[in-house]
Formats: structure tokens, C-alpha cells, sequence
């Protein structure tokens, strides 16, 4: 199983300027997975490592994995237990009570494997717990980005880089595979973007994207969506609020 999480090469800097949004919004899903002391949870895509701060807090024994170095390295430094490893390729059998996601399944490319990597690492009976981008999630930028690189010829460098099902799709697949859901849940959750806007975001989260232009093209990309979204997505005073919408779950092994 790859990640785009991986392929972009993710920069711990620019995304705590522009995306620390996305660790500051977890607590929803921290509250669902309700970590007790001494239980072992491992942070699936850890990232530099903010929530699984808060884990180790609640008491946790929490080791996390991310499939980007320099966010592995950030995290490292705040005294986590963070390991490179790839979601295809987790060293661990049934030691977990818990494995916790936030804003990283839906890069995944590989959902199946990804699941039965996580139903191996648990213990039977131990919980997946989850938030990911879902159905409609981020619409109105997908559509500008998309008819943007349309435009310079590059459509096929947005499709497939990002999976947001919904909840049906998403829950016969974890039945597929052999997990009951206990709790799952389609939210809205329209997002304000830091001072960086709507341009921060795409240079960070379409970094993949725009990484495989030219420059020149990059660049223009940028410059037209961003000026395409002002309308729907730009209030009079000039803030930016991305159209978020999120799926978060919890299964049993």
C-alpha cells in the first residue's frame, strides 16, 4: 500500500503553517476514541506528531508511523515513539488495543490492504478509530483545480489523488474485511484556512500535484483556481473557509 501522504514528500515547516488546522480539529475523534491509560494505540500517519502528543498524555503507550521522514523526524523531536513505515508494512501482530487515524485515509491508494494491515496489528476485539475526508469532501476546489488543469493540459495529474467515500461504500468495505462498525458518521465541517488562504492549501496539500508541472505552470494553476474559488469559498473580509466535510468511524476487530 502507497500513500500520497509518501509521494508528496510532506515538509513538517510548511505543513504546520499551513495545515496545523487539521491537528487542531481532531478532537472529535480523540473523543470517540476515548485512550485510558496504559492501553497501546498506534497512530496511523502521525504526522509531526500534534494528536498523538495528546494521546501519550491520556496516558497511552502510543507508538506512531508516517510515511514521510520529515514529518516522522518532527514528531521525533517532540519525544514520540515515531517510526518511517509504510501502511503495507507494519511490523507489528495483534499488540494493539487501538489503531487511530485522522486526515490520512483518504490518501490512501491501497483501502484493502491498509485494512487488513490494521486488523493484524490489533488485538481481537480492539477498535479502529478514524476520521477521514468523505463523501463531498473539498467539491468546490476538486472542480476548479480540475477544470484549471484541464485548461494547461494536465486533468489527469488531480484524479485519484484523494478517496472520499461515503458512508455505505465505506462501511461494506470494513465489513468486507472483516470489522463490525460501531459508529459512523457523515459531518460537514465547513474548515476556516489560515492566513495563507487558499493558495497555502493547495501548495500543501496538491503539493503532489503541483510538484510534477513546470514551474511556470504551477505557478498559473495556483494563481487561476485560487481565483476561481474567491466567489464561493471567500467571504467580504477576505477570510477563505475550505468545504470540508468528514467521515469518522469506529469498527472492531
Amino acid at each position: 500500500m502507497a500513500t500520497s501522504r509518501a509521494a508528496q514528500q510532506w515538509n513538517a515547516a510548511q505543513y504546520a503553517r499551513n495545515a496545523r488546522f487539521v491537528s487542531t480539529l481532531g478532537q472529535p475523534v480523540l473523543d470517540l476514541l476515548n485512550p485510558r491509560p496504559g492501553e497501546r494505540i498506534l497512530d496511523l500517519g502521525c504526522g509531526d506528531g500534534a494528536l498523538t502528543e495528546k494521546l501519550a498524555a491520556a496516558g497511552a503507550v502510543v507508538v506512531g508511523v508516517d510515511g514521510a521522514a520529515d514529518m516522522v523526524a518532527a514528531a521525533q523531536r517532540r519525544g514520540i515513539d515515531a517510526r518511517l513505515m509504510d501502511g503495507a508494512a507494519l511490523s507489528f501482530t495483534q499488540e494493539f488495543d487501538a489503531v487511530f487515524s485522522n486526515a490520512v485515509l483518504h490518501w490512501v491508494r491501497g483501502q484493502d490492504e491498509m485494512m487488513k494491515q490494521v486488523y493484524r496489528v490489533l488485538k481481537p476485539g480492539g477498535r479502529f478509530v478514524a476520521e477521514m475526508g468523505g463523501h463531498g469532501n473539498v467539491a468546490a476546489i476538486h472542480v476548479a483545480l480540475l477544470a484549471v488543469l484541464d485548461r494547461h493540459g494536465y486533468r489527469d495529474r488531480e484524479e485519484g489523488v484523494n478517496y472520499y467515500p461515503s458512508p455505505e461504500s465505506y462501511r461494506e468495505r470494513l465489513e468486507r474485511n472483516g470489522f463490525r462498525v460501531e459508529k459512523m458518521a457523515l459531518i460537514p465541517r465547513p474548515t476556516p484556512l489560515p492566513e495563507s488562504g487558499m493558495e497555502g492549501w493547495l501548495r500543501t496539500f496538491r503539493r503532489g500535484v503541483l510538484d510534477g508541472l513546470p514551474k511556470d505552470v504551477a505557478e498559473a494553476v495556483v494563481k487561476e483556481t485560487t481565483a476561481l474559488l474567491e466567489h464561493v469559498l471567500r467571504d467580504e473580509a477576505g477570510k477563505w473557509t475550505a468545504d470540508y466535510v468528514r467521515l469518522r468511524f469506529i469498527a472492531r476487530a
